[in-house]
């Protein structure tokens, strides 16, 4: 979204160039040796199919039970029976999350958080949803105050990118630290890693950029937070004027997932 906002809308493609890309596209998919089993393409479908599902036609599914130790937290907090009633509500809230319902799980995380402000879980809910609606001084400050009451690293990579939203690049830097120094799971590193190389980007600072995402060698591996990272050295080398390489990397992240992202776009700018 970032790298979209930033080019600008593209032209339209000749429908016939695109009817001829889909159709190497389909045929590539029965003589492809690797499938990523962690692509973005079918959340990224989900995504799409959710938004653009009216809200009084939308299915709902039960919400999914909260995590046996926050219902505790909330029993502890208020008492046994007012304890299970916000359990009930958090998981609706952390389900209208995952629905991208953000406004509305933000509005319920919002009301437990105040009636139990110890338990980290209903300000985590209450930041992601602040966050994914850009509103990143309320995601920090919920942030910040789930991370006082309970560290999860996997919420450092977003508490980051507010940071980067509101240009505390000193805070970034700070949070990116902690990340590294806790050695969290590679998807997490990874995540953390993007932001604090967008941070230096913001500062243009692109050098410092690529070599913070340049890997030191091949994955034994390739997961998506790989592609991640070679999609984003290919803008700034794009950006640095440096189309070979952008090329490079952008090829690398087709070589996996022809349909991730815009790449296919990015390859035909730079001439492949």
């Amino acid at each position: 979204m970032e790298v979209k906002a930033r080019r600008g809308p593209r032209p339209p493609r000749d429908p016939h160039e695109a009817e001829r890309h889909e159709r190497e596209r389909i045929e590539s998919r029965s003589t492809d040796a690797w499938i990523d089993e962690g692509s973005v393409r079918d959340a990224a479908q989900a995504a799409t199919d959710r938004a653009g599902a009216p809200p009084e036609r939308a299915p709902r599914r039960a919400p999914q039970p909260l995590d046996a130790d926050v219902a505790a937290e909330l029993v502890d907090a208020v008492g046994r029976e007012r304890g299970q009633r916000l359990a009930e509500r958090l998981a609706q809230a952390s389900e209208a999350l995952d629905r991208e319902r953000f406004d509305e799980a933000k509005r319920i995380a919002s009301s437990i958080a105040k009636e139990a402000p110890g338990v980290s879980a209903a300000h985590e809910v209450v930041g992601l949803a602040a966050y994914r609606l850009g509103q990143y001084r309320p995601a920090v400050k919920a942030l910040e105050t789930a991370r006082d009451l309970h560290t999860d690293p996997a919420l450092l990579p977003v508490l980051a990118d507010c940071y980067r939203a509101l240009g505390r690049y000193a805070a970034v830097e700070r949070v990116w630290l902690e990340i590294r120094e806790i050695s969290p799971a590679h998807e997490v590193l990874s995540e953390g890693k993007i932001v604090a190389a967008g941070a230096l980007a913001d500062k243009d600072d692109l050098r410092g950029a690529v070599e913070l995402l340049t890997p030191k060698g091949p994955p034994k591996r390739v997961r998506d937070h790989h592609l991640r990272e070679w999609y984003v050295l290919g803008d700034l080398y794009d950006r640095l004027g440096d189309p070979i390489a952008a090329r490079r990397w952008f090829e690398q992240v087709a070589a996996n997932d022809r349909e991730f992202a815009d790449v296919g776009d990015r390859l035909r700018s730079l001439g492949r």
